[in-house]
């Protein structure tokens, strides 16, 4: 069996728009000058406390904006004008591999259990993912506990499982977790930055993360 592991925003799930929105009401919230659109997105991938002690530091108020955000990203998402929509080719893909005998699907993301039951619920995903590890489970990314947890669940071995990210912190928990890193490069953070943090391979479109994903198995 080989498990292939996602994450979600960036990868899956194009919801910049929600983030940065979402962002901008958690810093007025709080007083503060929302960040760039580009420091908003670096941060995507990381735990809520992580993200925001990169964009404020330690020191600032970081607890208040989590919250913040929270409460902002719940309403957001509830409004008609946005949405978390998925990239094109992600839900042919994910239907595909869920059909795969050979093939059990996870979820590795910085979102929370509540946004990711949204998502499966939204998209018809129940019973798709074996294993789930979200922001409430394990330390944030880059640290390898979230991959770790998901192939215990899954009872899959390093060598056959695969982690699919946009992020150089997806890239690195791979690494970390002597799994194969596969970086996309539709999401929020460069190419050049996915390779520098130690990815295999990354592919401009879902036809050819299909391809490289079909390689992977048939080498199993």
């Amino acid at each position: 069996m080989t498990l292939i592991v996602f994450d979600v925003d960036g990868t899956l799930v194009d919801s910049q728009h929600m983030i940065v929105a979402a962002q901008a009401e958690a810093f007025a919230a709080v007083g503060l000058p929302a960040p760039s659109r580009a420091r908003s997105l670096s941060v995507v991938g990381l735990s809520l406390p992580q993200a925001f002690t990169a964009l404020v530091g330690a020191d600032g108020p970081v607890e208040a904006l989590s919250e913040a955000y929270k409460q902002s990203f719940g309403r957001l998402r509830a409004m008609a004008e946005i949405r978390e929509a998925l990239f094109p080719g992600a839900a042919d893909l994910l239907a595909r591999l869920n059909r795969e005998a050979a093939v059990q699907l996870g979820i590795a993301t910085g979102k929370s259990r509540r946004g990711v039951d949204h998502l499966v619920a939204v998209h018809g995903w129940e019973g798709w993912f074996s294993t789930v590890q979200t922001a409430d489970d394990a330390p944030s990314k880059p640290h390898p506990a979230m991959l770790y947890q998901a192939m215990a669940e899954a009872g899959a071995e390093p060598s056959r499982t695969v982690m699919i990210g946009d992020t150089s912190y997806d890239m690195a928990m791979a690494r970390a977790a002597g799994v194969t890193a596969l970086g996309v490069s539709w999401g929020y953070h460069l190419p050049e930055a996915l390779h520098e943090a130690g990815a295999d391979a990354v592919v401009d479109s879902f036809a050819a993360l299909d391809d490289a994903l079909r390689r992977h198995i048939a080498a199993g």
